[in-house]
């Protein structure tokens, strides 16, 4: 069973047992689908309803209906089991992002050191080459391949 990291539950909401999880993951309509299960400290719990509200994501889990029942779970990682969250073909996760090759067009080779976020919805890809670079993740000058697990990155972006 692989886990993914989804997020941490920061609060609750209102007095049903509602609960507001602060996530960045960006496949949360794959992941925060009623039905499917989150993993909190190796245990499983149903979603039974999710919404957005403001930057969190709020769910209710099958079988706690009162505020008082969901306390116990207040600070904690969620995640859930990869296999669970059913990813097209061209959708990867950071994780096995930072396990390709990078190649930049003049022929440069190198590795993601990390990818982390500038802003809420700007990612960059810390790159070793023969420098370490900073480069946009969505930008149009970087191409990822998914079946030979390589990011190309456009020499333009080397100075």
């Amino acid at each position: 069973m692989e886990k993914v990291y989804l997020g941490k539950i920061v609060s609750t909401h209102g007095i049903k047992g509602e609960l507001k999880i602060k996530s960045n993951f960006p496949y949360k309509e794959k992941a925060f689908k009623i039905g499917n299960h989150l993993i909190i400290d190796n245990k499983k719990y149903e979603i039974k309803t999710y919404r957005v509200h403001k930057q969190f994501d709020m769910v209710t889990l099958d079988e706690y209906h009162d505020i008082n029942e969901v306390l116990f779970l207040l600070k904690k990682s969620v995640y859930i089991e990869k296999e669970d969250l059913s990813l097209d073909k061209n959708q990867v996760l950071d994780e096995e992002l930072m396990t390709y090759q990078v190649l930049t067009t003049e022929g440069k080779r190198g590795i993601i050191k990390e990818i982390f976020f500038a802003s809420p919805t700007n990612k960059i890809m810390r790159v070793e080459l023969e420098d370490e670079i900073l480069v946009p993740l969505n930008s149009p000058l970087v191409k990822i391949d998914v079946d030979k697990k390589e990011i190309i990155i456009d020499a333009m972006l080397e100075m």
